[in-house]
């Protein structure tokens, strides 16, 4: 499985730039995404910009990521404050899983 993690970006080169994510700073490959102003948001996976994101993506993304290691160390509360948009908004089914009315 491949979990892309972004980053934004604080210094920006032809072919590379420098960007902070969750993890701290790295050095990024732009070559599938060509290059970026400071200030992107971009989706990177070993080290390469896989997609470039927009900030709304990016903290979702953040958010899901954040849960998963809330899920693992067993903290409900935090997980709960992470996605507390479907508190007041239950998550529905798409329309191909749901039972034949």
């Amino acid at each position: 499985m491949c979990i892309g993690i972004p980053c934004r970006v604080i210094e920006a080169g032809r072919w590379t730039a420098r960007c902070v994510g969750p993890d701290g700073e790295q050095q990024v490959d732009l070559l599938l995404v060509g290059e970026q102003p400071v200030g992107a948001w971009l989706l990177t996976f070993l080290g390469t910009a896989r997609e470039v994101i927009d900030a709304a993506r990016a903290e979702a993304i953040n958010n899901a990521l954040a849960a998963l290691d809330a899920a693992r160390t067993g903290d409900r509360a935090r997980i709960d404050a992470l996605f507390a948009d479907l508190v007041e908004r239950p998550p529905t089914l798409p329309a191909h899983l749901m039972e034949p009315q």
